[in-house]
This record gives C-alpha cells, structure tokens and sequence, in this order.
C-alpha cells in the first residue's frame, strides 16, 4: 500500500548491507517476525498476510529448516506504532521481518531494524519513495512501486486502438508519481499526451472538462479516495466506457454507484497474480475462515526469500539475510557484476536449497511471480491483473500484463 512517506531517516548503519560482505554472526536459530499494522476498516488485510506466513514456515520446516533447526515464526501482534513493534521484534531476537503493510509507516520501522541489523522485508510497501529511503541495505519489498503500473496502462490504451491519451489524476504524491509515469511511458511507446490534469476529491469536473476538451483517443484515471467522483464527472463529459483505463487505486465494484453502463467496456489494473487455486486451498487450510487473499502471495515470497537467503549464506543473521536476498531473488546489484554461477529456477524452497546443495545458484520465482531484487531492494519485475468492466459498472480479471523495469 501506498501513502506519502518522508525521506529523512534517522541515523543508521554505514555501508550497504545489499553487497556488502558478511560475515556470520547468527545463534543458529532463524527467527521471523511479522510487523501487522492493519487497523479499523484495513485489518482484513492481516489474516491473509499471517496465515502466508504460517504457511511458509511450515513448509520450509517440513524441509530441514535452517541448518537443521526449525523456523521460529515469533508471535504475532497488532498495531500502527511500528517502530514500537520492530523494537519488540529486536528484543524477541528477529533476524528478519516481514512488514508492514501502509508505506507511510515504513520509515518508523525501518530506523529501528536497520540499526539492529535486522533485514526487513515489506510485502505491500508501494511508495516510489522508499526506493531510494536510507536503510543501510536492509529494506526489501516483494511489491512492485506505484509507478510500475505505468507501462501496463499505456499498453492498455494501445491496445484499445488509442493514438492519444489524456491523463486525469488525484492531487497527492500517489496521483502526481503514477501520472508523470504514464506520460513517460507514452512517450516512450509513440502515443501523444494531449492533457494531465489534477483534481482534489470530489472536485473533479474542472479536470473532467479539460480532458474532454483535449479529445483524447482514451483517459488514464489516477485516483483513489476521488476516483468514483471523477468517473461520473468524465461520464458527465461524454468521456465513459472503453475511453476508460483506471489505474490499481481506481479499481473497484462500484455497481449502481454510477450511472448505467458508465463503465462498460472499461479497463484497470491491480498489482499480483490471482493466486492458483492449490494456494488458496492451502492457505485456508491454515486459516479455515480465511476470506481475503491480499498480499499473501507477497507475504509467503518474503519468508521464502529470507530462508533462502539464510540458506545461501549459511547463517541466520540479519547483515547474512540482507547479502544474499538480491542473489536468491535472481536479481543483480549495480556494481557487483553478473552474480557467479549457474542459475537455477526453483518455485519452492525445498527446490531451491536442493539447488544450493548442487552447487547451483537458486533464482526463486514465488506465487507472486519472479522478484529479481535489484539494488533499492526493489522487484524489476511487477505482475499485475487486468480487469474489464461489464454494462454493470462491476469488473471481473480479464488478463494479466508484466511490467518490468529498465533493463531487467
């Protein structure tokens, strides 16, 4: 999840934990914590994330563990002070943590675990920001940033026939970052971008009335909070249907919340995979009344990668994790060259450190997709679900599109 996020970070570690060598210094025991900070009308979002990880610890149990010794998942709690549960965390012994979910509290948790040499894991950060946020190398996420999206929703435009586009996006950092992207990516794919125009939440006419007046082929809406507000006032504007292309915020059922067939023929996008059935399955087994499935696939990669990471370094240790998550994800670091070895897709852990035994690098591609960490801790390639809407102004998953980073 994404919300504005400051890129002052308190003091932490030299170096670059990313590449830097490290040399052991774990107990022996591999320690996972879990930062859940899901309140109010978002903690449905907890579950799906802890029952991943449950199950992922399981599984890499079932296997051997690390070195012989099982897992620990330490146990869970609940709360928005996340500085306050990494510092519980690092005196529970973590090595690493998978948290937390809303960008804007990544900074208190990541102050914290970076001084402590603690390697961080987020399955749901998605501010652009965090990229380049102060860490020490220890912050990693297994979710892609807002602005991948970019490529796919011009791709969508393109692929409906359009020649040019005009944007229309949220006031806030989500609606300007996402917005100068897909300018960007149109250019870069030859379509014209006639107008980018800002609106506050429920204020969207003015913005309504410049896109229409620019006559675009097809409008890209940026939006969260405001996003059924300007839908109708485009539809208002005689900008309705198949002109649609709604980035992952817009993305909703909104049913007889909008006009008849204002959305018909309508397309967006949300970040993931839709997970395989046999997931689903498992994940209910270890949660029966389970409902929800966000950011489980990127919760159950993180504690993957960590173990991995713990495997290939052979040692359970915070700065040991951090050396070797941008290997075992199969990505490369600036600076360091083509990683050593030869490399070996693998989907599980049992696969991958069977691969590690053979002498092999593991490049683990997980239920969320490949990951590829490069040197921000950040995935290069980013999966997301194309949704199509019908006369109801509901949508159902029509596709899938990768969106990949320079060079990846």
């Amino acid at each position: 999840m994404a919300a504005a996020v400051a890129l002052a970070a308190c003091a932490g570690p030299t170096g670059n934990a990313r590449v830097d060598a490290a040399e052991a210094s774990g107990d022996g025991t591999l320690r996972i914590g879990l930062i859940l900070d899901n309140t109010g009308r978002q903690d449905f979002l907890n579950p799906p994330q802890l029952a991943a990880a449950k199950l992922a610890v399981k599984e890499i149990n079932a296997a051997g563990g690390h070195k012989g010794k099982p897992v620990e998942l330490l146990p869970e709690s609940i709360g928005t002070d996340t500085a306050a549960q990494a510092k519980d965390l690092v005196a529970a012994k973590a090595d690493v943590v998978i948290g937390p979910t809303d960008s804007s509290r990544a900074a208190g948790a990541i102050d914290v675990l970076s001084r402590a040499k603690v390697a961080l894991i987020s399955p749901a950060n998605t501010a652009p920001g965090l990229s380049s946020y102060k860490s020490g190398g220890y912050y990693f996420r297994t979710a892609a940033a807002d602005i991948a999206q970019a490529s796919v929703l011009v791709k969508l435009a393109q692929d409906g026939g359009a020649k040019t586009l005009a944007v229309v996006h949220e006031e806030g950092d989500y609606g300007k970052d996402v917005s100068v992207a897909v300018s960007a990516a149109a250019k870069a794919a030859g379509l014209g971008t006639s107008v980018d125009a800002e609106f506050k939440a429920g204020q969207a006419q003015q913005a309504a009335a410049a896109a229409k007046a620019a006559s675009p082929d097809a409008v890209v809406l940026v939006a969260r909070d405001g996003a059924q507000g300007a839908i109708a006032e485009l539809n208002n504007a005689g900008l309705s249907g198949k002109k649609l292309i709604l980035s992952d915020g817009a993305v909703n059922q909104y049913g007889d919340g909008l006009g008849s067939k204002a959305l018909d023929g309508a397309r967006g996008v949300l970040p993931g995979t839709f997970p395989s059935a046999h997931f689903q399955a498992e994940l209910v087994a270890v949660d029966p009344g389970l409902k929800d499935m966000a950011f489980a696939a990127e919760t159950y990669d993180a504690v993957n990668l960590a173990a991995l990471a713990a495997a290939a370094a052979e040692d359970d240790a915070g700065t040991s994790i951090a050396s070797k998550l941008v290997a075992v994800s199969g990505g490369t670091a600036a600076g360091t060259g083509a990683p050593s070895g030869e490399a070996a897709a693998c989907k599980s852990y049992q696969e991958c450190v069977a691969a590690l035994r053979a002498g092999k690098r593991p490049d683990y591609d997980g239920a969320s997709g490949p990951i590829n960490f490069d040197s921000n801790g950040d995935v290069t390639a980013a999966a997301y679900m194309v949704y199509s809407y019908g006369p109801d102004n509901n949508a159902e998953m029509t596709g899938s599109e990768t969106a990949r980073s320079a060079g990846s």
